[in-house]
């Protein structure tokens, strides 16, 4: 027989330390959303920036690792907002300190 309870909600993790930080950008459903968010955004800036090159057969090596930083940014910048809205300030730490 099957279980009927619903699943229990894991709570996303939280980090005040930059050690803890890592398991934040690791953690499946972040992970997820920021690759997802990384091929969107960086397939766009592609597109506006390196397609025309790489559609004449122009594309060097430089042509191609700036393709690479093209996804590179946005995943980044996803991975900044995890950050910014999962971190806990723990007591004795001062604002604005990151």
């Amino acid at each position: 027989m099957a279980d009927s309870r619903p699943p229990i909600p894991v709570e996303p993790p939280t980090w005040s330390t930059w050690p803890e930080a890592a398991r934040v950008g690791l953690h499946p459903p972040h992970l997820r959303k920021t690759v997802t968010i990384a091929l969107l955004v960086g397939t766009v800036l592609f597109g506006i920036n390196q397609l025309d090159v790489v559609l004449r057969g122009d594309a060097t090596t430089a042509v191609w690792l700036k393709s690479a930083v093209t996804y590179l940014v946005p995943f980044c910048v996803s991975n900044a907002g995890v950050l910014v809205a999962s971190r806990v300030v723990a007591i004795d730490e001062p604002p604005g300190d990151a």
